[in-house]
Protein backbone atom coordinates (compact mmCIF):
# COMPACT_ATOMS: atom_id res chain seq x y z
CA UNK A 1 0.00 0.00 0.00
CA UNK A 2 1.31 3.26 -0.86
CA UNK A 3 0.32 6.54 1.21
CA UNK A 4 0.28 9.51 -1.34
CA UNK A 5 0.71 12.79 -0.08
CA UNK A 6 -1.98 14.96 -1.29
CA UNK A 7 -1.00 17.10 -4.29
CA UNK A 8 0.39 14.43 -6.40
CA UNK A 9 -1.13 14.72 -10.37
CA UNK A 10 -1.81 13.52 -13.26
CA UNK A 11 -3.89 10.29 -13.90
CA UNK A 12 -3.72 8.95 -11.04
CA UNK A 13 -5.79 5.70 -10.18
CA UNK A 14 -8.23 7.28 -7.58
CA UNK A 15 -7.34 5.92 -3.49
CA UNK A 16 -8.96 3.24 -1.92
CA UNK A 17 -8.19 4.73 0.74
CA UNK A 18 -8.66 8.29 1.70
CA UNK A 19 -6.92 8.60 5.71
CA UNK A 20 -7.85 12.33 6.97
CA UNK A 21 -6.18 12.69 9.88
CA UNK A 22 -3.70 15.70 11.48
CA UNK A 23 -1.90 13.95 13.70
CA UNK A 24 1.43 12.40 12.42
CA UNK A 25 1.57 9.91 14.81
CA UNK A 26 -1.98 8.72 14.49
CA UNK A 27 -1.54 9.15 10.11
CA UNK A 28 1.50 6.15 10.84
CA UNK A 29 -0.58 4.21 13.03
CA UNK A 30 -3.27 3.78 11.07
CA UNK A 31 -1.54 3.45 7.68
CA UNK A 32 0.81 0.49 9.13
CA UNK A 33 -2.04 -2.14 9.71
CA UNK A 34 -3.67 -1.26 6.16
CA UNK A 35 -0.37 -1.57 4.59
CA UNK A 36 -0.43 -5.47 6.02
CA UNK A 37 -3.98 -5.96 4.84
CA UNK A 38 -3.41 -5.25 1.00
CA UNK A 39 0.04 -3.83 -0.04
CA UNK A 40 -1.33 -3.43 -3.30
CA UNK A 41 -4.23 -0.63 -1.87
CA UNK A 42 -3.77 2.73 -2.84
CA UNK A 43 -4.09 4.89 0.92
CA UNK A 44 -4.06 9.16 0.43
CA UNK A 45 -3.70 11.19 3.00
CA UNK A 46 -5.23 14.65 3.80
CA UNK A 47 -3.80 16.65 7.03
CA UNK A 48 -6.91 18.67 7.92
CA UNK A 49 -10.29 19.18 7.16
CA UNK A 50 -10.27 22.06 4.30
CA UNK A 51 -7.51 19.99 2.32
CA UNK A 52 -9.90 16.49 2.15
CA UNK A 53 -12.76 18.70 0.83
CA UNK A 54 -10.93 20.03 -1.87
CA UNK A 55 -9.24 16.79 -2.82
CA UNK A 56 -12.92 15.09 -3.18
CA UNK A 57 -14.50 17.98 -4.15
CA UNK A 58 -12.06 18.87 -6.96
CA UNK A 59 -11.53 22.61 -6.11
CA UNK A 60 -8.85 24.89 -5.31
CA UNK A 61 -5.23 23.31 -5.69
CA UNK A 62 -7.50 20.06 -6.65
CA UNK A 63 -9.31 21.18 -9.83
CA UNK A 64 -7.83 18.90 -11.76
CA UNK A 65 -9.44 16.23 -9.57
CA UNK A 66 -13.38 17.60 -10.75
CA UNK A 67 -15.12 14.79 -11.53
CA UNK A 68 -12.40 12.11 -10.47
CA UNK A 69 -13.86 9.02 -8.66
CA UNK A 70 -13.87 8.82 -4.91
CA UNK A 71 -12.22 6.81 -2.79
CA UNK A 72 -13.64 3.46 -1.55
CA UNK A 73 -13.04 4.16 1.84
CA UNK A 74 -12.73 7.24 3.55
CA UNK A 75 -11.45 7.05 7.34
CA UNK A 76 -12.31 10.62 8.77
CA UNK A 77 -10.83 11.55 12.30
CA UNK A 78 -13.12 14.27 14.09
CA UNK A 79 -11.07 16.78 15.60
CA UNK A 80 -9.38 18.27 12.30
CA UNK A 81 -7.89 21.76 12.23
CA UNK A 82 -9.54 24.53 9.95
CA UNK A 83 -12.77 22.20 8.93
CA UNK A 84 -13.48 19.57 11.39
CA UNK A 85 -14.49 16.49 10.76
CA UNK A 86 -18.73 17.01 11.10
CA UNK A 87 -18.50 19.15 8.81
CA UNK A 88 -16.71 17.58 6.50
CA UNK A 89 -18.93 14.71 6.98
CA UNK A 90 -21.83 17.02 6.14
CA UNK A 91 -19.89 18.28 2.88
CA UNK A 92 -19.11 14.79 1.66
CA UNK A 93 -23.27 13.80 2.42
CA UNK A 94 -24.02 17.26 0.45
CA UNK A 95 -22.48 16.67 -2.79
CA UNK A 96 -23.56 13.88 -5.17
CA UNK A 97 -20.22 12.53 -6.40
CA UNK A 98 -19.20 12.01 -2.50
CA UNK A 99 -22.98 11.62 -0.73
CA UNK A 100 -22.54 7.61 -1.08
CA UNK A 101 -18.77 7.00 -0.27
CA UNK A 102 -18.66 4.34 2.94
CA UNK A 103 -17.39 6.90 5.42
CA UNK A 104 -15.99 5.38 9.43
CA UNK A 105 -15.43 7.95 11.57
CA UNK A 106 -12.29 7.18 13.90
CA UNK A 107 -12.39 8.51 17.17
CA UNK A 108 -10.36 8.34 20.62
CA UNK A 109 -13.67 10.18 22.52
CA UNK A 110 -16.86 7.92 23.91
CA UNK A 111 -19.20 11.26 24.20
CA UNK A 112 -22.16 10.18 23.13
CA UNK A 113 -23.37 13.11 21.52
CA UNK A 114 -20.47 13.35 18.86
CA UNK A 115 -21.45 9.65 17.97
CA UNK A 116 -24.71 10.67 17.63
CA UNK A 117 -24.07 13.71 15.54
CA UNK A 118 -21.75 11.54 13.09
CA UNK A 119 -24.38 9.15 12.38
CA UNK A 120 -27.19 12.11 12.03
CA UNK A 121 -24.41 13.19 9.12
CA UNK A 122 -24.62 10.29 7.55
CA UNK A 123 -21.26 8.03 8.89
CA UNK A 124 -21.60 4.65 7.76
CA UNK A 125 -19.97 3.74 10.92
CA UNK A 126 -18.07 4.66 14.34
CA UNK A 127 -15.30 2.82 15.59
CA UNK A 128 -13.33 3.84 18.61
CA UNK A 129 -9.85 3.46 18.51
CA UNK A 130 -8.64 1.45 20.92
CA UNK A 131 -5.05 2.67 23.00
CA UNK A 132 -3.16 -0.57 22.99
CA UNK A 133 -1.08 -0.79 19.23
CA UNK A 134 -1.91 -4.61 18.81
CA UNK A 135 -5.91 -3.80 19.70
CA UNK A 136 -5.36 -0.90 17.18
CA UNK A 137 -4.08 -3.06 14.57
CA UNK A 138 -6.56 -5.77 15.04
CA UNK A 139 -9.24 -3.14 14.78
CA UNK A 140 -7.95 -1.01 11.51
CA UNK A 141 -7.66 -4.58 9.55
CA UNK A 142 -11.41 -5.51 10.73
CA UNK A 143 -12.24 -2.22 9.18
CA UNK A 144 -10.90 -2.24 6.24
CA UNK A 145 -11.73 -6.03 5.53
CA UNK A 146 -15.46 -5.54 6.17
CA UNK A 147 -15.26 -2.18 3.90
CA UNK A 148 -12.97 -3.30 1.05
CA UNK A 149 -13.60 -6.72 1.03
CA UNK A 150 -17.19 -7.77 2.33
CA UNK A 151 -18.91 -4.46 1.64
CA UNK A 152 -20.80 -4.24 -1.87
CA UNK A 153 -19.84 -0.86 -2.88
CA UNK A 154 -22.61 1.56 -3.67
CA UNK A 155 -22.94 2.17 -7.49
CA UNK A 156 -21.39 5.05 -9.48
CA UNK A 157 -23.81 8.42 -9.46
CA UNK A 158 -25.86 8.38 -12.52
CA UNK A 159 -27.23 11.45 -12.93
CA UNK A 160 -25.16 14.17 -13.84
CA UNK A 161 -23.03 15.86 -11.45
CA UNK A 162 -25.66 18.16 -9.06
CA UNK A 163 -23.94 21.25 -7.36
CA UNK A 164 -23.16 21.71 -3.30
CA UNK A 165 -22.79 24.54 -2.07
CA UNK A 166 -19.33 23.13 -0.94
CA UNK A 167 -17.87 23.49 -4.19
Amino acid sequence: MTAQPLGFSGAEAPPDILVIEDNPLEVELTLRPLRELDPKSRITVARDGEEALDFLIGRGAFRHRSGAPPPRLILLDLKLPKVDGLEVLRALRANTRTSLVPVVILTSSDDPRELAQSYQLGANSCVQKPVRPDELRTTLQEVGRYWLGLNQQPPPPASPLVESPYR
